[in-house]
């Protein structure tokens, strides 16, 4: 593997990345960045946690110029993933003294119409805030020629699709378009082919590595006994912070609450009921430990990165492999061990074995 600085990285921005305890180049980093550099189109194949935020933000931010105009355009499927790409990038675009700016609901709109003024170089949006900028005419996307469009598959599952094509039709016509995506459907696959040139596809395969650290494990429930296994899971494990995702926010509301009812564990809700500032709260206590349970959706906990994350419970089985890895992935991080549970009933067990073949491996059951 090498280092950011045998990459050619700025020097500084070297120096700033080794502040950050980042000074060895992820193999995604390892073949993106050069390629990137020269302008052509990447479709980028790689899974949540292979280090793609800095693979497309190194290269992107390094071709910028310093000029009061908006250069490029980064899209993220939902506010907390375009939050978290925000908090990469902003410490390296300050360095480098470029303007950048995040663009996603949950924020001041006349704020973001104020920055808008001063044509950024950077913007980091999600599509239905920069829409927005674009019908109120507060954002000039016509010399924007280089983009990343990240999560292309959940912006799919989020019907986004269509208007990342609108915004892509306003963009540069000598645009470098830069697709990430964990997986590839037809409907990704033709969105490149009408927006790309002869794009260069870099697969990076992400080992059943991003679970060496885990410790996974399933436990057959009836539905009207699955809370009261839960109770007992929390008291005998008695986690430092565990995240339960839900298949629904009305579901991760109600366990919120039942949850908080028992005043045994400190707990909290994430899901997209909640405004940004609810969230930024939630997600404060979490990160400070002043809550030691998080019930969240799979769509508020996108892009969620916490360390002490100790244990991951799926209250409901989620319905891909894509999704199943995303959770789990939410502990065992920084070479930490981590317990990832899943309750299954019997209404799930195919949706089980379906993530089973995905992760090639048959997760151990617990003995109820």
């Amino acid at each position: 593997m090498k280092k950011f600085s045998e990459l050619k990285i700025n020097s500084e921005v070297v120096e700033l990345l080794k502040r950050q305890g980042i000074v060895v180049a992820t193999p995604v980093q390892e073949k993106v960045i050069p390629s990137a550099r020269t302008g052509r189109d990447l479709i980028i194949q790689a899974k949540t946690g292979t280090g793609k935020t800095l693979a497309f933000l190194l290269p992107t931010i390094e071709r910028i110029k310093k000029i009061p105009v908006t250069q490029a355009l980064i899209i993220a499927p939902t506010r907390e993933l375009a939050t978290q790409i925000y908090k990469v990038a902003n410490p390296i675009a300050k360095l480098l003294e470029l303007e950048i700016i995040l663009i996603c609901g949950g924020q001041d709109v006349e704020r973001e119409k104020n920055k808008l003024r001063h044509s950024p170089q950077l913007i980091i949006g999600t599509t239905g805030r920069l829409l927005d900028h674009l019908r109120r005419g507060t954002i000039n996307l016509s010399r924007t020629n280089k983009i990343v469009v990240d999560e292309a598959d959940e912006l799919l599952k989020l019907g986004f699709i269509e208007d990342v094509e609108n915004l892509l039709q306003e963009t540069a016509n000598d645009r470098q378009l830069i697709l990430c995506s964990a997986t590839m459907p037809l409907r990704i696959r033709q969105l490149a082919a009408e927006f790309m040139s002869k794009p260069q596809e870099i697969l990076v395969e992400s080992k059943t590595v991003t679970l060496e650290n885990i410790e996974q494990k399933i436990l057959k429930v009836k539905p009207e006994k699955k809370f009261n296994r839960l109770v007992e899971i929390l008291d005998e494990e008695n986690p430092y912070l565990a995240i339960i995702f839900c298949a629904k926010k009305e579901t991760a509301s109600k366990l919120a609450l039942e949850i908080a009812a028992l005043k045994k564990f400190p707990v909290d809700e994430l899901h997209g009921d909640l405004t940004q500032q609810q969230r930024n709260f939630v997600m404060k206590k979490f990160r400070d430990a002043t809550i030691q349970i998080l019930v969240a959706t799979d769509l508020a906990a996108r892009g969620l990165d916490v360390e002490g994350v100790t244990h991951v419970i799926s209250y409901d089985v989620p319905r891909d492999v894509e999704t199943y890895i995303h959770r789990i992935g939410r502990t065992g991080r920084a070479g930490q061990s981590g317990k990832a549970i899943t309750l299954v009933t019997n209404d799930e067990i195919e949706r089980l074995r379906r993530i089973e073949q995905g992760i090639k491996k048959s997760i151990a059951k617990l003995k109820n």
